[in-house]
């Protein structure tokens, strides 16, 4: 009989052998009526800011907060119009915050060498001034100029106008708009309620001769809505007061501006005055 010896030492494990990943497979097909997993839109590229200002601390006020912002950035700085002007065509710039006095070239000319530039027409400048009803309001405007904002203007109220005037929106604080009227009103020979030109807009009467024979290519609906654009609505509240979408009035906007050769809505206002289409009652 065969007897067997007992186990009296430790008992050791077989050491383990080198594993091996299995090989990844196909991914799983999507199942019928499954949703793909949407695809993240882009990050919208930042606002470009170009600065324009004779004064070296006010420039890097507004380089600070400018660049606080995650949707700005500053592109330049400028201490006179000519070195706005050449920076502008170098950057391309989506605002230019331009002051109205300066050296040299002052923020006028260099408006309107930008605005003349085919090659800078998506450039909109935002005049700083000190005194936001002054002789300089309308000559702005004229030279291509978005709009105003004084240069005490909050924080706030900075970035918000660099949005609006990057939207292509114009921009013309309630004081300005004041100024801006009185300046027609006080030019015009027929005052504030001639012939044609009471507040709600009428056929053009007097006026730039060049403008009024172009307001005769709008519709209807265009000159109505180009009469508000002149009182300073936005595209929500004229939508709400036609009872047309905003999209629509948008559009009406854009025609109107093709056929005048407006640069902007701020350019649409000077318009809607110099031709008499628009005359405001002052109370």
């Amino acid at each position: 009989m065969t007897t067997t010896e007992p186990i009296t030492g430790p008992i050791t494990a077989p050491a383990p052998g080198p594993t091996t990943a299995p090989a990844p497979g196909p991914a799983p097909a999507p199942t019928l009526g499954s949703t793909p997993a949407p695809i993240p839109a882009p990050a919208p590229e930042p606002i470009k800011v170009l600065l324009a200002d004779d004064q070296a601390l006010l420039r890097s006020a507004f380089r600070v907060l400018v660049e606080s912002e995650p949707d700005m950035r500053v592109v330049g700085e400028a201490a006179n119009g000519a070195e706005a002007v050449a920076l502008a065509r170098a950057t391309s710039p989506d605002v230019v915050l331009m002051d109205i006095r300066m050296p040299g070239t002052d923020g006028l000319a260099a408006t309107r060498e930008i605005s003349a530039d085919p090659d800078l027409g998506d450039v909109h400048v935002v005049m700083l001034t000190t005194f936001e009803v002054d002789e300089y309001v309308v000559q702005s405007l004229r030279a291509g100029a978005c709009g105003f904002l004084g240069k005490g203007a909050e924080p706030e109220e900075l970035l918000s106008a660099i949005r609006v005037a990057a939207a292509g929106d114009a921009l013309l604080s309630p004081a300005a708009t004041k100024g801006l009227i009185a300046t027609f009103l006080a030019q015009s020979p027929q005052g504030p309620h001639g012939p044609g030109g009471a507040a709600g807009g009428g056929a053009p009467t007097g006026g730039s001769a060049p403008h009024a024979a172009r307001l005769a290519g709008l519709t209807g609906r265009e000159r109505e809505v180009l009469v508000h654009v002149a009182a300073g609505l936005s595209n929500d509240e004229i939508a709400a007061r036609l009872e047309v979408s905003p999209l629509t009035v948008k559009t009406h906007v854009n025609r109107a501006m093709a056929k005048l050769g407006a640069r902007d809505r701020a350019q649409l206002v000077v318009i809607a005055y110099e031709s008499g289409l628009v005359r405001p009652r002052v109370d």
